[in-house]
């Protein structure tokens, strides 16, 4: 074999270790999961939230504690749901399942923070204004401006005055007074991109560097999602960074999804889910 095909053949064997290597995914069977609730918010945006006569646990928060620290029992919520459900916080009528769990697995490596959301997507919605996705799946992480985003998880981003809300601007979207949060979303539309962006007080979404990649499909009744996305920013080792999940079911969109409150995962940190380490 000459000199030339040698080399030529030792460059090819090398590309493609680094290849594999580079697209190795976590072995998901031995990251522990974490079942978090995701729940249908009704008109409940951050104003509500903070308004004493409306939410006592208005008092709470400014104490310093959490949504969560409050309303999560046993991996369940003690939320009034027939009231969430009722005409004064849903005004459109509610879906039939107000709640589900969703399960999260996180882990990283050198290169990679890796985020794995499975779940049944329920139907029964109100509101099928989206005629292209049966399903979205969006993870959001507060950046340590944002007001209280340890505590509220993305509530902080929900306003009164955002589209779908009654009465509200529908060219508005979710954005924050200070800070941002980074979103990260996946459609389930044939082709669809996904979503690497900022929601901050520029009221828009501009385009992220985070280098972010969904994969999602559903297996029998289950849908499975996985974000890839750089470690580094706010996902770095060493570092917890608060999050939220939200689920668009049965082709809802704006305020129509499921939500959960705010938690946080620990990359080689302290958090209500801690990232395996591969």
């Amino acid at each position: 074999m000459k000199k030339t095909s040698v080399t030529l053949a030792v460059l090819g064997a090398l590309l493609t270790c680094a290849a594999q290597t580079a697209q190795a995914a976590p072995d998901w069977g031995k990251v522990p999961k974490r079942d978090v609730q995701v729940f249908h918010a009704g008109v409940t945006p951050i104003e509500w939230i903070m308004k004493k006569s409306d939410h006592s646990g208005r008092t709470g928060l400014n104490k310093g504690e959490s949504c969560v620290g409050c309303h999560e029992e046993k991996g369940g919520l003690n939320f009034d749901m027939k009231r969430l459900a009722g005409k004064d916080l849903e005004p459109k009528g509610a879906p039939k399942t107000m709640n589900f769990p969703v399960a999260v697995q996180a882990a990283y490596d050198k290169d990679n923070a890796y985020i794995r959301l499975s779940f049944k997507a329920p139907g029964g919605g109100v509101d099928p204004a989206d005629k292209e996705n049966e399903v979205k799946v969006a993870v959001m992480f507060a950046n340590d401006k944002v007001a209280q985003g340890a505590q509220v998880g993305c509530w902080a981003t929900c306003h009164a005055d955002a589209r779908t809300m009654p009465g509200a601007d529908d060219k508005k979207t979710k954005y924050t007074k200070d800070g941002a949060y980074e979103l990260m979303q996946w459609k389930s539309a044939k082709g669809a991109k996904v979503a690497d962006g900022l929601v901050s007080d520029k009221r828009s979404m501009d385009g992220g560097s985070a280098g972010v990649k969904a994969e999602g499909g559903k297996a029998g009744d289950t849908y499975t999602v996985t974000f890839t996305r750089k470690l580094a920013g706010a996902l770095a080792e060493g570092k917890a960074v608060p999050f939220g999940v939200a689920v668009h079911a049965d082709r809802a969109l704006g305020r129509f999804h499921h939500v959960s409150m705010g938690y946080t995962i620990g990359f080689g940190a302290d958090g209500d889910i801690k990232a395996s380490k591969q």
